[in-house]
């Protein structure tokens, strides 16, 4: 019997599909088998490992790197990988080798929906110079006592404070109560700046990091002008990168507190102690607040909410500890499992503060065991402002409430459950209830 004509063709086409995909594959096999490879799980075709990563992918990896060490070769689809899970292993990629590892793979995900990432790179290094914090700094500590307003008019509901900890982190950035893709496009964002820059006229003052931004991209000196699209780009990754990033730590830092009331009223008392019940916190008491320091430090180490560092990609062929890395490899860091590494960390599963009262263990790059930040040339240029607007948030949200779990609700009934999404956040939001404990007229309007 004779085929029909587009059947023929269809089986030509999928023969030739399937011969190119055993070529590609075939010469990719030749290519890479004259490299000594870091040990790892040998890879499917087409998918490579992916069948190994879960919905949480920190935790996958952190498994794979239980069997076959803390630098692991792996594949995605097509993409070379290798993962690093310790400190030494950090410490090759991060420090030892930082300039084979500086470059950043470019992607689809960064060219279409960040209008090409270069632009809210070459922004954010600008815009979070030393000295040029000052606008964020400022608008922080203004939106924390209106946040803390806010859970005093919710008070003594379920998670009465809930719009404190992200409402402080948005409006300082762009002086919204919600991130641009919650009913406020990028477009309306930077419409409603530039209504008020032109209707103030030469007596405008930049008010949030949205202000600031718009004022660099006018400036006439800049050796990379910022386009309109990259002043979306970074609005974009202030919102998604920054701001998300800030209110699940506080989150995260919440739940644990609430769980463990003992750490919770140690906390309390360090700030009445220090600030006093006739005033909000102001950033400048963070430095004499030890204790409270120590939690923050704690969170990021049990909670990291960027588990994976951006990822890096090999700019030439590499060695790490006899093993070969080629030029085009995606490098990972996984901090949460250097966080977990008992070799690292005493009891690396529970919640112990008091791990930090006089250790020099710091979160700001140079310290490998904890790396909320990320290390070296390519760590998180905006890793001072994101301290402050974790430290001032959750410093006046323990400051201004009371805090406790739901009546009927006990620790143990808390879930803990993660969400792998831009961050790492709880899959059910915390409920909390919050009573205020300060004099009334520190939750009245302005």
């Amino acid at each position: 019997m004779e085929l029909l004509p587009w059947v023929s063709i269809l089986a030509a086409v999928v023969l030739a599909t399937a011969l190119m995909l055993v070529t590609t594959v075939l010469n990719r096999r030749s290519k890479l088998n004259k490299y000594k490879l870091p040990p790892g799980p040998r890879p499917w075709p087409v998918i490579g490992n992916l069948n190994l990563i879960g919905p949480l992918p920190q935790h996958s990896l952190h498994k794979l790197s239980a069997q076959y060490g803390p630098l692991m070769s792996l594949r995605f689809g097509f993409v070379p990988v290798v993962v690093g899970s310790s400190v030494d292993a950090a410490r090759s990629i991060l420090k030892t080798n930082d300039l084979a590892f500086i470059d950043r793979p470019r992607t689809a995900a960064g060219k279409y929906t960040s209008y090409n990432i270069h632009h809210a790179v070459v922004a954010v290094r600008r815009l979070l110079a030393p000295g040029e914090e000052a606008v964020a700094d400022r608008a922080a500590q203004h939106e924390a006592a209106q946040a803390v307003r806010a859970g005093a008019s919710r008070g003594g509901e379920r998670d009465a404070a809930r719009p404190a900890r992200r409402g402080i982190v948005y409006r300082s950035c762009g002086g919204a109560e919600r991130p641009p893709d919650d009913g406020q496009p990028q477009q309306k964002v930077l419409d409603e700046h530039n209504e008020r820059r032109q209707r103030e006229g030469e007596a405008f003052v930049a008010r949030d990091m949205v202000d600031k931004l718009l004022q660099l991209a006018d400036d006439p000196n800049l050796k990379v002008p910022i386009t309109r699209d990259g002043v979306k780009a970074f609005t974009l990754e202030l919102f998604a990168a920054g701001t998300d990033t800030s209110a699940a730590t506080v989150e995260w830092a919440m739940t644990e507190l609430v769980k463990k009331p003992a750490v919770l009223t140690k906390a309390t008392e360090e700030l009445d102690r220090v600030v006093g019940r006739n005033r909000l916190v102001a950033e400048g008491d963070i430095p004499n607040l030890p204790y409270f320091d120590a939690i923050v430090k704690e969170t990021m180490r049990t909670h990291p909410v960027a588990p994976l560092l951006t990822p890096r990609q090999s700019r030439e062929d590499t060695s790490i500890d006899g093993y070969d890395i080629p030029a085009g490899t995606r490098v990972l860091i996984n901090i949460m499992a250097i966080c977990r590494d008992p070799k690292v960390w005493d009891a690396p599963m529970e919640f112990r503060p008091e791990r930090f009262i006089g250790s020099s263990v710091d979160v700001r790059g140079q310290d490998l065991e904890l790396l909320p930040f990320g290390s070296g040339r390519r760590m998180c240029p905006g890793h001072t402002l994101g301290l402050k607007m974790v430290q001032v948030t959750l410093a006046n949200l323990l400051h201004a409430f009371h805090w406790k779990l739901p009546d009927g609700m006990v620790a143990e009934e808390l879930s803990m459950e993660e969400v792998f999404r831009m961050n790492v956040l709880r899959k059910v939001p915390l409920e909390a209830v919050a009573e205020p404990k300060l004099p009334a007229h520190l939750y009245a309007g302005p």
